[in-house]
């Protein structure tokens, strides 16, 4: 199995400014922003080292092709890598179920998803260095 770093959970949210208010209330700031203007689609907020960030529900859906429920618990583990289409082969061979096979995102990442047993999305990413 490959080995990932950095964890992450992304919530999604059908109002990201309101979510994104409340976590920096209780302390998060933020540390990426996209489209960094204008209405955001993402956000990511820190406190100590960990990081949540929060996605646009219509986002999500239009973006990913993923379905998440705009209301109840609702989360996604993000899992970075080095190689994100040999880690989502390893994963969907071992049974984990296909979601999206690896596509290009914001011109900078390589993103794939699958899913916990519990059907909770798996993302996998990595950077893509244009500069080589």
């Amino acid at each position: 199995m490959r080995t990932f770093r950095s964890p992450q959970v992304i919530l999604f949210s059908e109002d990201l400014p309101r979510a994104v208010a409340f976590y920096t209330r209780l302390g998060f700031v933020e540390t990426f922003r996209t489209p960094s203007e204008g209405e955001p689609i993402h956000v990511d907020l820190t406190l100590d080292g960990y990081k949540v960030g929060i996605a646009s529900v219509t986002s999500s859906r239009a973006d990913h092709g993923l379905d998440p429920i705009p209301t109840g618990q609702r989360a996604a583990v993000i899992l970075w890598t080095d190689d994100t289409a040999a880690a989502y082969a390893e994963l969907v061979a071992s049974g984990a179920p296909a979601l999206a096979p690896p596509y290009e995102w914001l011109g900078r990442l390589l993103i794939a998803w699958t899913a916990d047993p519990d059907g909770n999305p798996i993302q996998i990413v990595q950077s893509v260095d244009r500069s080589l």
